[in-house]
């Protein structure tokens, strides 16, 4: 388990040739990203979908797992119909989202 883990930091070089090429592409790709998402109207709607998204992933670890369905209709409306997990999974994505607007 947790003994298995090697000690930090790591010994061997992390700054290799290797690993800055693939930063500084990595880093040409997040530019491009950006600049696509100044051309979408309304960010906010990507990043309330992303923050949904992770929400019910990183939910599901803790077994607590709902449907899309169920997870945008809550987001939208907090219908008394949908389930425990949706709201929690909502209540998760508002912290996310709440995050990103003040970090």
């Amino acid at each position: 388990m947790a003994e298995d883990l090697p000690p930090l930091p790591p010994t061997i070089p992390l700054e290799t040739s290797v690993v800055l090429k693939k930063a500084a592409r990595a880093h040409r790709f997040l530019a491009e990203l950006k600049g696509r998402c100044r051309a979408i109207p309304n960010q906010s709607i990507l990043i309330s979908t992303l923050a949904l998204q992770e929400a019910k992933d990183s939910s599901e670890i803790e077994n607590i797992v709902t449907t899309q369905d169920e997870l945008f209709r809550e987001d939208l409306e907090a219908s008394p119909s949908t389930g425990l997990a949706a709201k929690e999974v909502r209540n998760y994505a508002q912290a996310l989202r709440m995050y990103f607007v003040n970090p």
